[in-house]
């Protein structure tokens, strides 16, 4: 056994070592944790130097989740995308990609102390999960519309998780603010104002909410149909989808014709990824026509 796969073991638990991806996937969950450590040890020592290491390591680490979903595709003979394993994974890899776009454009490498610690959670909940190779799909599974839909909604929930690290950190510093009193025009840690956080929350939101409304409900619906002849059929997994969209659908439009921002938009964002998990884990407990891993 390489050392590799020990790492995997003794972070991510013995049953975790076998699927042919988890050598990448051990990489990848070293890389972010590492990453997190550096941005939470920048957050209280505020080098840049940390900064910067955090970052790389964040890329690497998504480098190489890549390269763990490319192996599984290989494996398997099909896009990866079968079981909540597999899905919680593409989450993870687009909440990544999400946060190196923003970091890319704001500059603030503060965001990743809270960015960081969720895509660890994710990661972790992932390596729990069934993560058998399925070389043969169930006929359900069986179409083309699959990957588009579990893709797009799963791209859409990535960033939905940016918005609510983002606006977990807007939550805390309006709170820090408030007790000490100490608006200097709105400037808090790491050079990013308090405006500036709910710019990005927004942003987050902004390419979640298309890339979830198209994967989780028209291409949805259409894969139901050719599955198992219906639009909809009151499945746990298809209520809960409906729910999130009506509640984000909402927010949005109390953003734009009720100006809810700032406090109001972040706990609206917060909500929102809490009805994602209880959809996330409602599939695996509740069971239905998308129980299938």
């Amino acid at each position: 056994m390489t050392a590799v796969p020990i790492l995997g073991s003794l972070f991510l638990g013995a049953s975790f070592t076998g699927a042919p991806d988890s050598p990448w996937f051990t990489a990848t969950f070293a890389c972010y944790l590492f990453s997190f450590l550096c941005f939470a040890f920048y957050a209280g020592m505020k080098r840049l130097a940390l900064a910067r290491a955090a970052t790389w390591l964040l890329a690497l680490g998504g480098a190489f989740h890549s390269v763990a979903i490319g192996v599984r595709w290989a494996a398997s003979g099909h896009m990866p995308f079968a079981n909540m394993y597999e899905y919680a994974n593409v989450m993870a890899w687009m909440s990544v990609v999400s946060f190196l776009v923003i970091l890319w454009r704001y500059k603030r490498p503060i965001l990743g102390v809270y960015v960081s610690p969720l895509v660890v959670a994710l990661i972790v909940i992932a390596s729990l999960l069934p993560n058998d190779v399925s070389t043969q799909l169930v006929p359900a599974l069986q179409s083309y519309w699959l990957p588009i839909h579990v893709v797009l909604a799963a791209l859409g929930e990535g960033a939905f998780l940016v918005a609510t690290a983002v606006s977990i950190m807007y939550l805390i510093i309006a709170r820090r603010r408030a007790r000490a009193a100490a608006a200097s025009h709105g400037a808090i840690a790491g050079g990013i104002s308090l405006e500036t956080l709910d710019e990005v929350n927004y942003e987050a939101l902004s390419i979640g909410y298309p890339l979830f409304t198209v994967g989780a409900l028209f291409a949805g619906a259409i894969w139901a149909y050719e599955a198992w002849g219906s639009f909809w059929s009151w499945d746990p997994k298809e209520v809960g989808a409906l729910v999130i969209w009506l509640f984000y659908t909402l927010f949005l439009h109390a953003r734009f014709n009720r100006g809810w921002r700032g406090k109001k938009a972040a706990w609206m964002s917060v909500v929102g990824f809490v009805m994602i998990l209880l959809s996330f884990f409602g599939n695996i407990f509740l069971g239905g026509n998308h129980a299938y891993g």
